[in-house]
């Protein structure tokens, strides 16, 4: 929990410094008198905070092993969400498409881990983070629909996580664990910078295409965390069969949602 806290910590803070500095160049600041503001507060309230709150506390009742298997339903509420509220009509191939990524999620999330004792109710906690996870990128594709613009959408999205996030370690009384070693200032720094522009490839995505098509894709990144830890941490993760026949499963989805 310490280096989750310092990385979103660092992660917040450098996306805001680089949005917020682009928008006050560039931009007229009218737009925090638009309706859009309100789907980005209520988007920003709930993910990632709420959502990872639940997901946490869906890893304390059930385990990991089943836990994140559970969490990677989010593209078939999202695309549940699209059919009925933004009445889109993804085709067969982006339901397969999206089947085989949920399908690869849970080889690629799951372990093998002792049997410890839970309750069936339990998974509702991992299932609900999914929900609410597909339900915040709803807000903010209705968002866009009245603001086209990427870095407003980080910007205010990104703010409010931020503010939120600081409450939680100010009442949690855990505001020690903003500290971090100097040596490792470089890295969190360079993550940031990559995932404030991986925030804006989303929102570009999530405006541009549809939401049944965008966060199946969205929701690849396994594929490419097990790509990249067999490449620079194969001393400490270890790539088995399972893992590769669910990116494979992985790389089946893409292929057929991409090729609708």
């Amino acid at each position: 929990m310490f280096a989750e806290i310092v990385a979103m910590s660092v992660s917040y803070a450098v996306s805001i410094s680089c949005m917020w500095t682009y928008l006050v160049a560039t931009t007229s600041l009218e737009f925090l008198k638009s309706p859009a503001m309100i789907y980005y507060l209520i988007s920003g309230c709930i993910q990632p905070l709420f959502a990872r709150a639940l997901f946490y506390e869906g890893i304390t009742r059930i385990g990991v092993a089943r836990a994140g298997p559970l969490r990677g339903s989010e593209p078939l509420f999202a695309t549940a969400i699209a059919v009925i509220v933004f009445h889109e009509q993804p085709g067969w191939l982006v339901f397969l498409g999206t089947i085989l990524i949920v399908g690869s999620l849970w080889l690629i999330s799951g372990k093998r881990a002792g049997d410890a004792k839970w309750w069936l109710i339990d998974t509702i906690f991992p299932i609900s983070a999914g929900l609410i996870s597909a339900v915040s990128q709803s807000l903010r594709k209705q968002a866009l629909k009245i603001i086209p613009d990427p870095f407003v959408a980080v910007a205010v999205v990104t703010t409010v996580s931020f503010i939120l996030l600081l409450g939680f370690v100010l009442i949690t009384k855990r505001a020690h664990q903003l500290r971090m070693p100097r040596e490792g200032f470089i890295f969190y720094f360079c993550a940031a910078l990559i995932a404030t522009s991986a925030q804006v490839a989303n929102f570009i995505a999530l405006g541009r295409g549809q939401l049944s098509v965008i966060i199946p894709l969205l929701n690849t990144t396994p594929l490419f965390t097990v790509f990249f830890s067999a490449v620079f941490l194969h001393n400490v993760e270890t790539v088995n069969l399972r893992i590769v026949f669910g990116a494979v499963l992985m790389v089946a989805g893409v292929v057929l949602i991409t090729s609708r």
